[in-house]
């Protein structure tokens, strides 16, 4: 990954932005820190749910609201921030997103019942959720094509190093302030740091010629061409229903790992280890995919998930599964999603240069909805083993594979894609 100004297939830049350009390497780190926020604000609070739900008299699987409320609100305040984007740029609409997350990070610090935090949980989803539509609309307007999706595939690899150690990071305040209200704190620490980066840092990336007007018809229409493109929309639905069952894990996790499985206190660092493993795969995708194409690569991944899912089944049907069958085979499904998530989201997004806000917002508000949707339901059907999330998993992969025949009009590992549309 180099350090220079972006070459190969960037778009030229205005003579201010030129002036304020960043270098990839800076942009990558960047984009994927400002998705992080999202990711620390889901998977910090993981283990203290149970303190948490203690203190505020939650019971049973309720305490899976204080994440699943927040994924569900992100994937429809998803489709907000992208027409916007299109119009005044991507800078504005990104400090109106990082605010709400700051403000409403310190509220959920101070709620005083459980049903008040689900609902501040739920704001804070819905109004932040320009931190996760608009990073992907970003780099859509510097580059296309594979090299999107490797430089994806890099922002990933960053993104994903949050989950692996936020746990620990919970669990590390949750030790030394004795109190589950400073996670939240810390998450409005995060957001401050990231304001000052961007509003240092990152220029314009909207180019005048792209900017669009905030008009009903004209929105609608840029976004409902986003979802409805045949080569497209099957990536879209596809990575909404595997990322599905990935929430389904995320919601349970500390369930299944911690009291299932008897792991205890030992969950921060199984939840590491199985987000680390996406983590290094997503940093090989990156190395791949420019020279297999994101559709050969992800292809592939996919056949895998639904083997790998298909044997987590038949482990789970076993009365004795142990932790040590388990987490192999979730860290090994969490590591093909690296090679499917960032390939397909690009390929999704490749035809839509133009508005790249909009259908960013379209396409995630799309996958979020849906995703969070069924990891909620996933997460809420857990028993006390790993069958209903085994199931999912395997049931969402082949759905995805059916999805993704229908784009492609029934012929995979297709051809690598071009930079510009």
């Amino acid at each position: 990954m180099r350090n220079d100004q972006l070459a190969s297939g960037e778009r030229p830049l205005s003579d201010r932005a030129r002036r304020a350009s960043i270098g990839e390497r800076e942009l990558i780190w960047m984009m994927a820190l400002l998705m992080a926020c999202n990711a620390f604000g889901i998977d910090a609070i993981l283990p203290a749910l149970d303190v948490l739900a203690a203190d505020l008299g939650a019971g049973g699987n309720d305490r899976q609201f204080i994440v699943g409320a927040y994924l569900l609100a992100a994937g429809f305040g998803i489709v907000v921030p992208g027409a916007f984007a299109d119009r005044f740029g991507r800078r504005p609409v990104l400090f109106v997103a990082l605010a709400f997350y700051i403000v409403l990070s310190i509220a959920c610090a101070l709620a005083s019942s459980f049903d008040m935090l689900v609902a501040l949980r739920a704001a804070q989803g819905f109004f932040a959720a320009g931190i996760i539509a608009l990073p992907p609309a970003i780099i859509r307007d510097r580059v296309g094509g594979d090299k999107m999706a490797r430089m994806m595939s890099l922002i990933f690899v960053i993104f994903l190093l949050v989950p692996a150690v936020a746990p620990s990071i919970g669990q590390g305040i949750l030790v030394a302030l004795g109190d589950w209200r400073w996670i939240f704190a810390s998450m409005a620490v995060l957001g401050c740091a990231m304001t000052a980066w961007v509003y240092f840092r990152l220029p314009e990336t909207l180019h005048e010629e792209d900017k669009q007007d905030i008009h009903l018809p004209t929105i609608t229409r840029n976004m409902k061409s986003a979802v409805t493109l045949r080569e497209t929309i099957g990536y879209t639905l596809g990575s909404a229903l595997v990322f599905g069952g990935l929430f389904g894990f995320i919601n349970s996790s500390q369930q299944l790992i911690g009291e299932a499985f008897g792991a205890g206190d030992r969950f921060p660092l199984i939840f590491a280890i199985c987000a680390g493993c996406m983590a290094i795969a997503n940093w090989s995708n990156s190395r791949i995919v420019e020279r297999f194409g994101a559709r050969k690569v992800s292809h592939v991944a996919l056949f895998a998930f639904i083997g790998v899912a298909a044997l987590q089944l038949w482990f789970a049907n076993d009365p004795d599964e142990t932790l040590w069958t388990f987490v192999p085979l979730m860290a090994a499904n969490m590591s093909l999603l690296g090679f499917i998530g960032a390939n397909f989201g690009s390929i999704a997004l490749q035809p839509f240069r133009h508005i790249a806000g909009a259908a960013s917002s379209a396409q995630g508000f799309l996958r979020m909805t849906s995703g969070a949707a069924l990891g909620a339901y996933v997460g809420y059907l857990y028993d006390g083993t790993a069958r209903p999330l085994a199931t999912a998993l395997l049931i969402t992969a082949v759905l995805s594979l059916v999805f993704v025949l229908f784009s492609e009009r029934g012929e995979l590992f297709g051809e690598k894609m071009d930079d510009y549309d």
